[in-house]
């Protein structure tokens, strides 16, 4: 190898690099370049001398670090290939090139450093400690020359450990071998860590104020920084007894660096992780030094230097820094104190209090949130919760509450000095804004806890603040509201002090019930502040909104004191027809559009009376009579209140009705009540609209082409008579129930009967009512379903084209995008008829499944007889469905299959379930199906054939709600078929449920999950049993993590292990295991999935393969496998003669074997395979010493003299 071939490869390697790096290159150039580099570091069998040559102090940076690298890949590809002289002397090269071979410490670039000590620590990994004993040494040898390399050995120990320990990026044996030996030489690695640390700062202390040694004092202050990372790197796993050392030397010396500029932050953060450990109570015990008063003297003192220094980014992080130091000091109190350990409250407590408060009263809103999970731990304490030095921080816990609640500090305002802090930490107000509303949930926890421990001074405190808002003139602010002139936006000072206010009175009052003995409330003070709030005006609708609030948190006062209760009503009913005095100027047709804030108040007033009769109503069963005069009243004038406040007014009666306790009176107070609607919904031209879906169309005004969108709809007031039916029917439905009191049931004349099993049978007083309206409904159903067929499609007015579409609020909230701000109360006055038309489509269609969910559980067996009810379903319902859209089909599955199944009796699973439940699996499996095939064949073509009329936005939809649907689909089939021991079924299961759930690891099905008795019955028939099974095995290769992980653990081998006593095809058995197969393929890079189907095709596989040889014939396709050790693994599973291995090392050889059709991550897929080879065994079984010499000696010298110094 002469020199001259590597100079003058060298030579052109310098200018490739120069044109990749030249940013005036052409992309072809750059390429050829790139590719020359890559492929000499691929194949050049002179790499090491050109490397070495490149990396030389002479050359420019950017060509020492294309020399480094080109190092690094010889250690990392070639070395398993390299002869032993050719390691010795790239490895003794590597340690000159630290000892001599970078620039001095300040001048060094950071990419450099890094990459060289990239290099060692590969060279580590590959032969320490047997082949490289000395390399500690070596270490300790370079960090005696000086700064420079004493950084980069720092450098090196850090990456080691981040490596080995923290990322395990290598083989278990290597791993095992390098953290054991790490830890053996803990001891010399912490002193020596310690020792560098300290001379460096002492010297760095000594010469920082002498302008002439500044230069030295900057190496020195480096190496110290340097330091701290690589401690940073070590506390967090090593034996507590290193931290603890000395009579915990290190806290001592990183407490005392909260006060050095330079060096504070990494202080505070080795601090962190110290102070944050877990692990036994008694190793921990010696981290309370921390609460001593020299430890917390330079804590605090470090606190207020930096908040005193104004705004600075630098100074924040470290004060965000400190206040998790003080949070996690909490903890560890918190853990301690009132353990085995014999641990006594710190006498400087009261000081750790007041400086925590400190950070709770900090103007940045971070800061604030950061101390509230600690706040919440003191006072749950048992020991610290009866500390009366925590007592008497109540009271200034609360005070600062009450500033912590106002909604201020939006990055975009000025208005508060919290602003400034929110630029650093916000992107945007909507960012701020969904943090500050999770923060605000969070104090309310805390604030409740408090007042557990308090429950006087909160109310206290909520008394005077209620007060003194009553009392406050209304300042609006520079912002007017949309909703009139001198009206509150959300983000007047009014509003947000009033918005603060009361959510701080709803948490202190109602733990005040919650904690007092009823004779111990102050009942008289309550009822003052209720008066108050009583007797309060205001024409702001924002206000009103947090008046009416603070009704309803008062409310429980009036149970002592029931003659308030009519005022309570006259104040809600008041708030219901509320209008803000400008809007009545516009008399139209149709009702004046409100904006969001007037209906906020209205449907505000409406939910509070309904809470109210819900909550309370024996109190209000007395005001019977005048509740019912005073909605009569209401509801005679039909424009007064629109359709839902309407019905909410009516459900209200009904929750009071079903105190009456007697089943003759609610009966015929229901018949009253629902009269006009029967009579509206029952007429014959109501009959004709609905069953006819052109008629429909023509009623509710779609077919027309209406000239001014925003003022103009004629037939408002007829949709909005069949939205006021449903939503009534839906109300009675839902709220009319038979006593709960099996006794009082009997005496009102609800029970009719006992079940053969024992259970009672009552009848529902609205029954007979409902029922009489049940055929409009299914006709009502029925016809919307077929308003989706292209010719009703077709049919809809030239403004109405859209108005089957999803409406813009749902797309958001499925591609989970932010409301805009201002819009949640200023939102345009005026919806335009579409709008309103798609409002009413989509809630319509919402309400009637509504009804026949809640059908089933309200009337129950007198429901479920209804003559022929499964052929009215599948005939009304399930009419159509190719044309329903997925947004649509998701709700029917969700609020009416699912309630209807899940309260359905054993009783008529035949009759009415199956039938119904058998077509709708086997057309949902086609459906999902089709659906992920255009999916997949989307993402396979290339992206230029995309056809542009469907925009990505529009894809991400679809696709989004193809998953939704999935979820829904499996969930309900999971509910139809398994029961999971222990768990209830939740009817409104958020499916649209975190992906978080989808990265557990470890995942074994529930051993107890068995096919419920509905579950039984749908496998007996045929279609319906290979319409699940083979959905439920086909989804797995689906592109949904969470539906694959759910559908694996929870429904796949119920299903299964029913038809396996059957006689099974063996082309069927092989097609269950390779849709597992084809599961792992898809999902295989996430580990919950992984893990869950892993053990799906090992259940399947020794289950079956005893009986089907051609599950052996499958895995003999899977890529990379290895016969022998299939035929081994095959051999003990047939062989039941042979002891059983445990079942995990049977799991883990057979996941061993199925590696080859295991998913990878994109970023993994073409990466280059690191091979890391092991070495001899550190721990040696003990064997005649005959065998070891012949070891020792098998090159004629032993095999630890690899790397010598």
């Amino acid at each position: 190898m002469s020199a001259e071939q590597v100079s003058g490869l060298c030579e052109q390697l310098v200018k490739a690099v120069t044109v990749i790096m030249d940013p005036a290159s052409t992309q072809r150039y750059r390429l050829e370049a790139l590719k020359f580099c890559e492929e000499f570091k691929e194949k050049c069998p002179i790499c090491v001398p050109c490397g070495l040559k490149l990396a030389e102090k002479t050359q420019t940076a950017i060509v020492r670090h294309f020399g480094l690298q080109i190092l690094e890949h010889v250690v990392k590809f070639r070395w398993n290939n390299m002869p032993r002289l050719e390691k010795v002397y790239l490895k003794n090269n590597v340690m000159g090139l630290i000892s001599n071979g970078t620039q001095s410490i300040l001048e060094e670039e950071s990419h450099i450093k890094d990459v060289l000590s990239r290099i060692v620590v590969e060279m580590i990994k590959r032969e320490w400690p047997q082949h490289w004993p000395d390399m500690l040494k070596e270490l300790d040898t370079l960090s005696k020359q000086g700064e420079t390399q004493t950084e980069l050995v720092m450098f090196i120990l850090l990456r080691l450990a981040e490596d080995v320990v923290t990322f395990q990026t290598l083989p278990t044996q290597r791993r095992r071998d390098i953290q054991q030996t790490l830890t053996q030489n803990m001891e010399k690695i912490f002193s020596f860590l310690l020792n560098t640390l300290q001379q460096n700062v002492n010297k760095y202390r000594r010469m920082k104020t002498d302008l002439a040694q500044e230069p030295k004092a900057q190496a020195n202050c480096r190496v110290g920084i340097a330091a701290l990372n690589t401690l940073a790197g070590y506390i967090d796993w090593v034996a507590l007894s290193h931290i603890t050392a000395d009579n915990c030397k290190l806290l001592e010396m990183l407490c005392l660096l909260l006060n050095e500029p330079e060096l504070q932050l990494g202080a505070a953060e080795c601090l962190l992780i110290a102070v944050s450990r877990k692990g036994k109570l008694e190793d921990r015990k010696p981290l309370m030094v921390l609460f001593g008063d020299v430890a917390m003297h330079y804590i605090l003192s470090a606190a207020q230097t930096a908040d005193g220094e104004g705004l600075v980014e630098k100074h924040y992080v470290f004060l965000k820094r400190l206040c998790q130091v003080l949070c996690a000091l909490g903890s560890q109190l918190c853990a301690l104190l009132g353990s085995e350990c014999d641990v006594e409250t710190p006498a400087n407590f009261g000081k750790y209090l007041e400086s925590f408060l400190a950070f709770t009263t900090h103007p940045s809103q971070f800061l604030r949130s950061s101390t509230q999970i600690t706040w919440g731990a003191l006072f749950r304490h048992e020991v610290l919760s009866r500390d009366p030095l925590l007592l008497a921080m109540i009271p200034k816990y609360l005070r600062a509450s009450m500033t912590n609640l106002v909604k201020v500090g939006f990055p975009s305002k000025t208005d508060s000095p919290s602003c400034e802090y929110s630029r650093f930490d916000f992107d945007s107000d909507e960012d701020f804004n969904a943090f500050f509303n999770s923060f605000r949930a969070q104090q309310g926890e805390v604030m409740r806890m408090a007042c557990r421990l308090d429950p006087r001074t909160g109310f206290q405190m909520a008394g005077e603040w209620l007060k003194y808002q009553l009392t406050s003139p209304v300042d609006t602010g520079p912002m007017n509201s949309k909703t009139g002139e001198g009206l509150c936006s959300i983000f007047s000072p009014s509003f947000v002090q009033w918005d603060a206010m009361t959510f701080f009175s709803e948490s202190v009052i109602s733990q005040m019930f919650r904690t007092l003995d009823k004779d111990e409330i102050p009942v008289n003070d309550g009822i003052d502040l209720l008066q108050l709030v009583l007797n309060f005006e205001t024409k702001d609708p924002l206000i009103l909104s947090c008046v009416l609030t603070n009704v309803s948190a008062l409310f429980p006062f009036v149970t002592y004191r029931p003659e308030y209760l009519p005022q309570v009503l006259a104040k809600l009913f008041a708030s219901v027809t509320f209008e803000v005095i400008e809007e009545s100027k516009f008399v139209m047709s149709v009702q004046a559009p409100r904006t969001r804030a007037v209906k906020n108040v209205r449907r505000h007033a409406c939910s509070s009376i309904i809470k109210m009769c819900r909550d309370y109503p024996q109190l209000v069963l007395p005001n019977f009579e005048m509740l019912y005069s005073h909605v009569k009243q209401l509801l005679s004038n039909e424009l007064l209140l629109t359709q839902m406040e309407k019905c909410a007014l009516m459900e209200a009666l009904v929750l009071i009705s079903n105190q009456f306790k007697d089943y003759e009176r609610q009966k015929a107070f229901l018949e009253e009540l629902m009269a006009p609607v029967a009579g509206l919904w029952l007429s014959p031209e109501m009959q004709r609209v609905l069953s006819d879906p052109e008629a429909f169309i023509s009623y509710v005004g779609a077919d027309n082409k209406i000239t001014d969108p925003v003022l103009e709809d004629p037939s408002g007031l007829n949709r909005s008579r069949i939205s006021f039916c449903v939503y009534t029917i839906l109300g009675v439905v839902k709220r009319a129930r038979w006593p709960a009191a099996t006794e009082e049931a009997k005496a009102g004349g609800f029970l009719v009967g006992y079940m053969p099993s024992g259970s009672p049978i009552y009848r529902n007083p609205c029954t007979e009512q409902v029922l009489k309206l049940l055929d409009n409904i299914l006709a009502l159903i029925r016809t919307h379903n077929n308003l989706y067929t292209p010719e009703m499609v077709a049919r809809l007015g030239e403004t109405f084209a859209k108005a089957l579409d999803m409406l813009e609020v749902e797309k958001n909230a499925i591609l989970g995008l932010p409301q805009p701000l201002l819009e949640l109360y200023d939102s345009p006055v005026y919806k335009t008829v579409l709008e309103r038309m798609q409002g009413f489509f989509c809630t319509l269609y919402d309400n009637c499944f509504h009804i026949l969910g809640n059908a089933g559980p309200s009337m129950q067996q007198d429901f479920y007889t209804v003559e022929g009810l499964a052929t009215q379903l599948l005939s009304s319902a399930f009419i159509n469905l190719n044309n329903i859209p997925d947004y649509r089909l998701r709700p029917m599955l969700r609020v009416f299959v699912k309630p209807l199944v899940l309260s359905c009796p054993s009783e008529y699973y035949e009759t009415l379930v199956c039938p119904m439940l058998g077509p709708l699996f086997t057309y949902l499996h086609v459906r999902l199906s089709q659906k992920w095939q255009v999916i997949n064949q989307r993402s396979m073509l290339c992206e230029d054939d995309a056809a542009d009329d469907n925009p990505e936005s529009q894809e991400m939809l679809e696709e989004q709600l193809i998953r939704l649907l999935t979820r829904e689909v499996m969930d309900l089939v999971t509910v139809c078929c398994v029961s999971k021991k222990g768990v209830e079924h939740n009817t409104t299961a958020a499916v649209d449920g975190d992906d978080d759930e989808a990265m557990a690891t470890e995942v074994t099905p529930p051993a107890s999950a068995e096919l419920t008795e509905l579950g039984k019955c749908l496998m007996k028939q045929e279609d319906v049993c290979t319409a699940l099974l083979v959905t439920a095995y086909t989804s797995l290769s689906w592109k949904d993590t969470l539906s694959c992980q759910r559908t694996t653990t929870q429904l796949c081998w119920p299903l299964l292990k029913q038809v396996l006593p059957g006689n099974l095809l063996p082309d069927a058995v092989s097609w269950f295991f390779i849709s597992v197969l084809k599961g792992l393929q898809t999902h295989g890079q996430h580990d919950g999935c992984m893990a869950a189907l892993v053990h799906l095709a090992f259940q399947i596989y020794e289950a079956l393969r005893p009986r089907y040889a051609e599950l052996k014939a499958v895995m003999e396709q899977i890529p990379d496998i290895q016969r022998d050790s299939l035929e081994q693994f095959d051999s003990k599973l047939l062989n039941p003669t042979l002891q059983k291995v445990a079942d995990k090392r049977r799991k883990d050889h057979f996941k061993r074997l199925i590696t080859g059709c295991i998913g990878k991550p994109l970023g993994e897929q073409f990466r280059k395979e690191v091979h890391i080879r092991n070495l001899p065994s550190l721990f040696k079984k003990v064997k005649p010493s005959l065998e070891t010499d012949v070891l020792e000696n098998e090159d004629g010298e032993g095999l630890t003299a690899f790397f010598e110094p």
